[in-house]
């Protein structure tokens, strides 16, 4: 029960995956929404990995968090960057497949989103930390099972995000999709610089 009360809370989350999900889904439809999100998933379940190994000590080094935190920041600017100058200046939003971009694209998009923010990794070892001392989950099954459930909620509720935006798509125009692009862009640059700024 724990495990998908967490996965709910990292779930909605407002941060930039949840906006690329939603913005993904709008433009490009619901399997390409679901592949992002998928790619999501795959970043977190490195995460808790890399988590259960033994690695918080190298993300609690501040030398390292000035480094996550100008990295992932720089990663999400550029993002940003790309929407605004790029994807917002599209004049077929809805366009055919003949030029879609392969579903790996967007799969390793959601995965290099989630992957660069620190702020992710910091829930994860955040949450490792607590289940471990807290709930005494530190290994075995009842340890999977958490992780399990935390991870399989996340995933569910991501995709959940994707199919009711792609359902929104007969209702929106490619006027809105030009905006939303750029207000992605916008947020993306701004939990970039807020990232850089914490230090």
């Amino acid at each position: 029960m724990e495990g998908i009360q967490f996965g709910i809370v990292l779930a909605f989350l407002i941060g930039p995956v949840f906006f690329t999900i939603l913005q993904t889904s709008i433009e490009k439809g619901f399997f390409y929404g679901v592949m992002v999100a998928l790619g999501v998933s795959l970043s977190d379940m490195l995460y808790v990995t890399i988590c259960y190994l033994g690695l918080t000590s190298l993300v609690n080094n501040p030398a390292n968090r000035v480094f996550l935190a100008y990295g992932g920041g720089g990663v999400l600017i550029a993002f940003g960057i790309y929407h605004i100058l790029v994807k917002a200046k599209n004049k077929s939003l809805f366009q055919s497949t003949t030029k879609e971009k392969s579903p790996l694209r967007y799969l390793l998009k959601g995965f290099i989103m989630n992957g660069f923010s620190p702020t992710v990794l910091f829930f994860w070892v955040g949450t490792i930390s607590l289940v471990s001392l807290d709930f005494g989950y530190s290994e075995g099954t009842d340890f999977y099972i958490f992780f399990g459930a935390v991870l399989a909620t996340v995933l569910l509720t991501d995709i959940l995000k994707a199919f009711l935006s792609d359902k929104l798509r007969n209702l929106i125009t490619n006027r809105f999709i030009r905006i939303s692009n750029i207000v992605l862009g916008v947020m993306l640059i701004i939990f970039g610089l807020r990232l850089m700024w914490r230090l």
